[in-house]
């Protein structure tokens, strides 16, 4: 679980990100959660974005991708969705320290 400093961080680092996936009309899948596993390894910090065409709330489908990937939600701002999991190979981002 993040901490809000950890959370403003992470915040803070993906502003500059462009979203690397889409969630379009058929909303969530097995399919794009197994290509959010794959980028988060690599990449850490990652946006999604939310297509007008998707009749899906972005907070709960923020909240699907995390359950289903394994990974934190950090925002959901508007129709974008920001995820963070630490990776075990390729760690870059360090976290501030909780309390």
């Amino acid at each position: 679980m993040l901490t809000g400093k950890q959370k403003r961080h992470l915040r803070s680092l993906a502003h500059h990100l462009t979203p690397i996936f889409q969630v379009g009309k058929g909303g969530t899948n097995e399919h794009i959660m197994k290509h959010i596993e794959e980028a988060i390894e690599t990449r850490e910090l990652i946006k999604v974005s939310v297509l007008n065409n998707c009749g899906d709330d972005p907070k709960e489908i923020g909240q699907e991708l995390a359950q289903g990937s394994g990974c934190e939600l950090v925002q959901v701002i508007g129709k974008t969705i920001v995820l963070y999991k630490e990776s075990r190979d390729h760690k870059t981002i360090e976290l501030p320290k909780s309390k």
